[in-house]
């Protein structure tokens, strides 16, 4: 299921395809109409910008993963936790969204990260 983009990506060429899992499409939905402006303009940044900064993707140190970060009212910062089909973010060509949080604590992260483990392991079989 495609998000829906900002006016001021269409017509830009795509150079990555974001693809989501179910969890990720249920944490998706169950946010408000403006949370779901945010995560949209920053797939789309993610689609068609070759290297993007890391206040929108960061490496997860120490885990296969990266994370999407979407800041919204003063210091909320919700978090997808996501995976590539290459060995660095600016190569790859495909992302699978994996699952979506509300970051309150770096705490999070180890929670995050193994329901993301599992939710791929699930996938692979």
């Amino acid at each position: 299921m495609e998000l829906i983009y900002y006016i001021c990506g269409m017509g830009i060429e795509k150079i990555r395809k974001v693809i989501y899992t179910d969890e990720f499409m249920d944490y998706y939905w169950s946010l408000d109409a403006k949370l779901r402006e945010k995560y949209s303009y920053i797939v789309n940044i993610i689609e068609t910008q070759k290297v993007v900064n890391e206040k929108f993707v960061k490496k997860l140190v120490g885990t296969p993963y990266y994370e999407a970060r979407v800041s919204f009212g003063s210091n909320e910062y919700r978090s997808v936790i996501f995976t590539i089909d290459k060995e660095s973010f600016v190569e790859c060509t495909r992302l699978l969204f994996v699952t979506g949080f509300l970051k309150k604590s770096t705490k999070d992260y180890k929670k995050e990260i193994s329901k993301a483990d599992r939710i791929i392991k699930e996938l692979e079989d």
